[in-house]
């Protein structure tokens, strides 16, 4: 290992992997001599703060470990939106991107930087910006210090560097975060081992890259994890990976137990802040609990969770907003967010703890309760994902049906004025690039779409997809049409079947015809429309069919581009 404020000034040898480019290997002499020619083109300008929105992560590294050799202050993103750039713009002076380091390749190096020239180390205090959107969305600006990365990268590698010897990082989250900056970028960079440069896995092409890598790390989030066991040829991956890594939220149990059983053992799951860095560990086939890393001490204070760490750049303890419980051998149980407790009609409710009754039932997989902010008071809105059984009861007897069973069952538990009015059912949750769970992407579900419906709810059964709509009365598209008697276009029922069956096939939108169209019954305001889309990707189609009170009203069959 060597210290990150040491890395451009040390004797590590240049022929030493850096990163995995294809079938290519970049070494150090050349991440080294990169660093040098993108700092010196920076120290001539004069804008101190840049903002990072470099996609390519060995690209990224080179720009974040040139800005800091010139004493400049990097600031990362969420992402490169042009909103999330405006929202954040007093964070930043100048924008870093793809285009703009392949322009410095372009300029040769005529001499190193004054620093690099010396041979000295970077500033252990050089800093370094992140932001974390937290529970409300607002994106909040946390300052790291390079000693601070330093020293989590050192405890990554006191806990797993014997497991992590060899191996090549391989990466499915970006490096715009915390987590993935640490495992993807940092950690390897310090420990002389090679990261992958593919941006993100294809579930389907790992194996390819396994094999090519020969020994791996994949760093991964829950979302992520949970799919890829159903990917054909998935738990014959050859070599196995030495560990999976996951951090963002829980990994659900049956995944865990997924993975134990395939490869021996659960993913190694972290659990921290980008305020904090990493605080734990568990490997769920092992254990529940979870296990502070080394030199971490944690500790309960009025339920929440106390964390004392080198990662936090000083000596005190940081109080958390989780509360815990602890068992007799120093580790600790997770019982839910203390800013997730509300009050409503006077009585006090866990979202966390709702969140855990509804996924107790056997018709929910995953679940995602949220406070909405009525017109005349608050009230929660549960966002659920069905199982196999709970789409088959979605299907054969509705979502009123399902939505009182769900009740019923919080109900046994739980006081009727805290419970869910509002209810939505996806396919799945709206996890982030980060495998975050935004409180406002959550509370999203609720309203209606840009398309103009309100999604009620989706579910995957039998090979289809099974939708509920409703048709607000206030729809813009029957302006018109007609007047005294408003029926919904049918090129908008055309629009919304196309815009859904996009969603989860994107070559949808090269659609080249429509065959068997039929419209056959009025959709009149307030409606609430049945659409189920049947996909034939070898064909390159999906039929779409619309149902409106048990009666058909329309159907087609997109044919898109692909298909023979």
């Amino acid at each position: 290992m060597i210290a990150l404020p040491d890395l451009l000034a040390s004797g590590r040898p240049p022929e030493t992997a850096v990163c995995i480019d294809g079938a290519a290997s970049i070494d150090f002499a050349v991440f080294r001599a990169r660093v040098l020619a993108v700092g010196e083109a920076l120290a001539a300008r004069p804008e101190q703060r840049y903002a990072l929105c470099i996609e390519d992560p060995f690209d990224f590294a080179c720009a974040l470990f040139a800005l800091w050799a010139v004493a400049k202050a990097p600031v990362v993103p969420p992402n490169a939106t042009p909103a999330c750039l405006a929202e954040l713009a007093f964070a930043y002076d100048a924008v870093l991107a793809d285009a703009d380091l392949r322009a410095f390749d372009a300029v040769p190096a005529s001499h190193a930087s004054h620093a690099m020239r010396a041979g000295r180390p970077i500033e252990p205090e050089a800093s370094l910006t992140l932001f974390t959107s937290g529970s409300s969305g607002t994106p909040k600006a946390i300052h790291k210090t390079l000693a601070q990365l330093d020293a989590e990268v050192h405890t990554l590698e006191a806990q797993w560097g014997a497991l992590a010897a060899g191996a090549t990082h391989v990466s499915a989250v970006p490096h715009h975060h915390i987590y993935g900056l640490l495992f993807r970028l940092l950690w390897p960079l310090a420990a002389g081992r090679p990261f992958d440069r593919a941006n993100g896995i294809e579930p389907q092409r790992l194996g390819e890259r396994l094999a090519r890598h020969g020994a791996a790390l994949v760093v991964s989030t829950p979302a992520q994890l949970s799919r890829w066991p159903d990917l054909p040829g998935f738990a014959s991956l050859a070599p196995a990976p030495r560990a999976f890594f996951s951090s963002g939220g829980p990994l659900d149990e049956t995944t865990a137990a997924r993975y134990a059983q395939t490869f021996g053992a659960a993913p190694l799951e972290i659990y921290g802040s980008t305020e904090t860095g990493g605080i734990a560990w568990r490997r769920r086939d092992l254990t529940d609990a979870w296990q502070p890393m080394p030199g971490i001490d944690v500790r309960m204070d009025d339920e929440a969770l106390e964390v004392r760490s080198p990662h936090l750049g000083h000596a005190r303890w940081h109080r958390t907003d989780d509360a815990v419980a602890f068992d007799a051998d120093g580790r600790f149980r997770l019982r839910g967010r203390l800013d997730r407790v509300r009050k409503l009609g006077g009585k006090r409710v866990s979202l966390a703890e709702l969140e855990m009754r509804l996924a107790q039932h056997p018709y929910v997989a995953k679940a995602a309760v949220t406070l909405l902010e009525g017109a005349s008071r608050e009230r929660l809105g549960a966002l659920v994902v069905p199982t196999e059984a709970g789409a088959g009861a979605l299907l054969a007897d509705g979502r009123v049906a399902v939505t009182k069973v769900l009740h019923r069952h919080l109900a046994e538990r739980f006081d009727a004025v805290v419970l869910p009015r509002r209810w939505r059912f996806r396919a799945a949750l709206p996890f982030d690039a980060r495998g975050k769970l935004p409180a406002a992407a959550v509370a999203a579900a609720f309203a209606a779409r840009e398309e103009g419906f309100e999604l009620l709810a989706e579910a995957r059964h039998g090979g289809k997809t099974h939708y509920a709509l409703r048709v607000p009365a206030t729809l813009a598209h029957f302006a018109g049409h007609f007047p005294g008697l408003a029926i919904l276009p049918g090129v908008v029922q055309i629009d919304w079947a196309m815009r859904l069956a996009a969603d989860e096939t994107p070559e949808v939108r090269t659609c080249v015809s429509i065959d068997r169209l039929k419209f056959m019954a009025p959709v009149p305001p307030g409606a609430l429309l049945d659409l189920t889309l049947a996909h034939d990707a070898a064909r390159g189609r999906v039929q779409f069919s619309y149902r409106l009170r048990g009666r058909d009203c329309a159907s087609g069959v997109f044919v898109y581009r692909g298909g023979a």
